[in-house]
């Protein structure tokens, strides 16, 4: 990216559902214990959406406190860029349906599917349009309702699992804040570790067979060389992100990880040679929320004064697809 223009978050919101389950309530429905959960993953409790509580309800709260932050109103508000795996329906996009509970009708929205690493490809996608020129406003969105994925009798992939959602605005800053790159990545070919084989073209139609198969589930398929690979593509992103700036990770005031598991943050931690205090948690409160826990997490650390203008903060992010990716961000405000 050219240095000459930047585009700078300017507001920052998350939303979280008050309904907890924890791990109490777990050991009442598969056979697990909190022990078992909290050394696998570091997850304490985790958050359920209502019944009646969408994606787009989620984001819309999330929004709303950004564009707060921001002092920004919804119709000034000219791209919606939501990441998701739970879409409100698959048509039309989970940010339509956004756009309308908002009332942005300038916005041109639209979905990006990229799993847990769909937040910072959606700021991607995002930055570049403003930076371009082509808008102005932007608001981009993660919110899941991974809950309604979870197969309940599994109890490898049911403890991780909880609702949520975070959103920030975008524009330009002309104060040498801002976006200073991303970084992408997928891997096909390894797609299969992390899916959700039903509701597609591969399983047309859905039917009573599929649904008894469990095909509309979410499936974690060889957890332990998932551990390894995460670790490794956490670590590379970041470093990626360093290299491209010409800086160091001391000179990194925060990294808002993707809350896959605890275990992996603390390994990529290490691998990193950075303290775990500089590495901002959620995962004991609110479990992995896909998309949803990077801009959450961001939220809550802005909130706690743990991110202040002009510091250096690191995102990254691991997940399914296989995805993975980076963004280094000088704090606007």
């Amino acid at each position: 990216m050219s240095d000459s223009k930047k585009i700078g978050i300017i507001g920052t919101g998350s939303y979280l559902p008050d309904k907890i389950l924890t791990n109490d309530d777990l050991e009442k429905m598969v056979d697990t214990s909190d022990e078992w959960i909290m050394t696998r993953t570091g997850i304490k409790e985790r958050r359920v959406a209502r019944p009646d509580e969408t994606t787009s309800d989620m984001a819309k709260e999330a929004s709303e406190k950004a564009l707060e932050i921001a002092k920004i109103k919804s119709k000034e508000i000219e791209l919606i860029v939501f990441a998701t795996i739970t879409p409100d329906t698959h048509c039309p996009a989970a940010a339509n349906w956004l756009q309308k509970k908002l009332k942005a009708s300038k916005a041109v929205t639209f979905d990006v599917t990229a799993a847990c690493t769909g937040f910072i490809f959606a700021l991607s996608i995002a930055e570049a349009f403003v930076r371009l020129g082509v808008y102005k406003n932007a608001l981009v969105v993660a919110s899941e309702v991974m809950t309604r994925t979870v197969d309940y009798s599994d109890r490898t992939s049911c403890i991780l699992w909880g609702d949520g959602a975070g959103a920030v605005v975008i524009k330009e800053v002309d104060d040498g804040t801002g976006i200073f790159s991303t970084h992408l990545h997928t891997d096909g070919a390894n797609g299969d570790k992390l899916l959700m084989p039903g509701g597609g073209s591969a399983t047309t139609p859905i039917s009573n067979e599929s649904v008894k198969k469990k095909l509309h589930n979410l499936r974690m398929i060889e957890a332990s060389s998932s551990f390894k690979v995460a670790v490794n593509r956490f670590s590379e992103a970041c470093e990626e992100a360093i290299e491209a700036n010409n800086i160091t990770m001391d000179d990194i005031s925060l990294i808002v990880p993707h809350q896959a598991n605890l275990r992996i943050l603390q390994a990529m931690a290490k691998k990193l040679n950075v303290p775990t205090e500089k590495v901002y948690l959620t995962i004991e409160k609110y479990g992995n929320m896909s998309s949803a826990t990077v801009p959450v997490a961001l939220d809550e650390a802005v909130r706690e004064g743990k991110i202040k203008k002009g510091d250096f903060v690191l995102l990254t992010a691991f997940g399914g697809g296989l995805t993975w990716g980076s963004a280094l961000i000088k704090w606007s405000y």
